[in-house]
């Protein structure tokens, strides 16, 4: 059974596209199984002007376009939890208003003084308007409630401004209080891990440097910039994806057995692992780091001539790196890692490949059998979920011939319709107070410093832009990384 929470939930960016497509709908799943019920209330604010009544035709809409139906008793119900208010988050006069609007939610709804800020708008204003929060007194008092906030990335764009940032939040929220989100993190197979290594002693057993050769982390995208090229062109892939998504992928891939499954024994693990990655000199960046930009092909125009992209953008679209850890487990075992846009598909997976045997006994000099090939597990995260197992067996003809099989494991249809979206699963711990599946600021901070070197070390040098085929799986330094150590992608197409 489902326990239900008290809150009242304020959103600055209400009415933006996030909100729509991800928050709103993901509230109501939540309010469906009875997490929410009668004790909450939501309240939007942007600068538009509008009344109730208007957004909460819009919040139907949101919910129909993620298909629900909105016909019922129970979406009707639901949407009359929402509020709206306009709203100047520069403006100190304003949070006045706001405040006698949750005030009187809270009343009415008897969500006994717990509240949640979530910030889906710009970065420069989460300092602001936390500050404000604390000084215009919304945030409630008591020994049992709870103040909680919630930011969306980015999180900075270097180190120095992501400490500026948390420095300011930090004066009005605890840490413990800061829910920096990362939906990465509320994905199925993305929590699984943990329940891959630690909930099975066959594989966390073999989860080291001396049965591991090397883990590969993908995350690929079809689509280009899209609708994004503004932000994106200010940000790229190394930022966009690498130092928030990856890096939270390879922690949890990395890190030690916590003492107990608890948020704050989980991060310390993670922190532990980053604080262990190595940052790279000059030399080492440039020869372990790779980056490119989308050409063009056919109709697809290559990325200098995307709508809002300046034609001599040096933006990468493309990364790919070899990361080390300096530690007992992991020393001498490379994780791969690679992410681009305009690639051949959408997925994200992560590939463990296994040590051969140090003697391949069915290669005697009669033999006409091929060495044997590495086993590998791979984590299916998406458009799929599940595991596959690579294992080497005998044929089935005669004499005596090895071949790869695999035994796989997808979720289900049925499973994967029931299957809580991120947003879903991640508000709800925001409810819980769970802060298992959120980066904390030395995870961040960890991670900036490692990215921030890469990042110097590029801006040194001018690329030899666009370098890859759109539908392709990037530039050819990506393949002549990998291959510089004798090994290869366990992806590749058409294998």
């Amino acid at each position: 059974m489902a326990t239900e929470r008290k809150a009242v939930f304020l959103f600055f960016g209400g009415t933006g596209d996030l909100a729509y497509r991800k928050l709103y709908p993901s509230l109501f799943n939540l309010y469906r199984k009875g997490n929410l019920r009668s004790h909450f209330a939501v309240i939007g604010t942007s600068r538009a002007k509008m009344d109730d009544d208007k957004f909460r035709a819009a919040i139907k809409k949101s919910l129909a376009d993620s298909g629900n139906r909105t016909d019922s008793k129970e979406a009707s119900d639901f949407v009359s939890h929402f509020y709206y208010q306009d709203h100047d988050v520069t403006d100190t006069a304003h949070y006045a208003v706001l405040k006698e609007l949750m005030d009187k939610l809270d009343k009415k709804y008897k969500a006994e003084g717990h509240r949640i800020f979530y910030l889906s708008m710009a970065p420069q204003f989460f300092g602001t308007i936390a500050q404000d929060l604390k000084t215009q007194g919304l945030l409630s008092e008591g020994k049992d409630v709870f103040n909680r906030l919630v930011i969306e990335k980015p999180f900075g764009r270097d180190y120095d401004s992501a400490k500026l940032l948390n420095d300011a939040l930090s004066k009005s929220f605890d840490e413990d209080q800061i829910f920096r989100i990362d939906h990465y993190l509320g994905k199925e197979m993305i929590q699984n891990i943990e329940a891959l290594r630690f909930g099975n002693t066959l594989v966390e057993s073999l989860w080291n440097n001396r049965y591991i050769d090397n883990i590969q982390v993908t995350l690929s995208e079809k689509l280009g910039v899209e609708e994004r090229a503004s932000y994106y062109d200010n940000s790229g892939a190394l930022r966009d994806m690498v130092q928030n998504h990856i890096m939270q992928i390879v922690s949890l891939l990395a890190m030690e057995q916590p003492v107990a499954f608890t948020d704050t024994d989980i991060r310390a693990e993670k922190v532990k692992a980053l604080r262990s990655l190595r940052v790279y000199n000059v030399a080492d960046a440039a020869t372990n780091f790779v980056r490119g930009q989308y050409g063009s092909i056919n109709e697809q125009a290559d990325y200098r001539h995307e709508d809002n992209v300046p034609h001599d953008s040096t933006t990468e679209t493309f990364v790919a790196g070899k990361l080390l850890f300096d530690n007992y487990r992991w020393s001498g075992t490379p994780f791969y890692i690679r992410t681009g846009k305009m690639l051949a598909d959408k997925f994200t997976r992560v590939d463990v490949v296994f040590k051969r045997p140090l003697v391949d006994i069915f290669a005697f000099p009669q033999s006409q059998n091929t060495p044997l090939a590495a086993n590998v597990l791979t984590i299916f995260v998406e458009p799929h979920a599940g595991f596959s197992l690579q294992l080497n067996a005998k044929t089935n003809d005669t004499g005596f011939s090895t071949e790869p099989i695999k035994l796989d494991y997808l979720v289900d249809a049925q499973k994967s319709k029931d299957t809580p979206e991120p947003y879903e699963r991640l508000l709800h711990d925001v409810l819980k107070g769970d802060g298992t599946n959120f980066s904390s600021w030395p995870e961040v901070s960890y991670a900036w410093k490692f990215v921030d070197q890469i990042r110097r070390v590029w801006d040194l040098q001018e690329p030899q832009f666009p370098n890859y085929t759109p539908h392709s799986m990037g530039p050819a330094a990506a393949e002549e990384l990998i291959q510089r150590d004798h090994r290869e992608w366990v992806y590749r197409l058409n294998n």
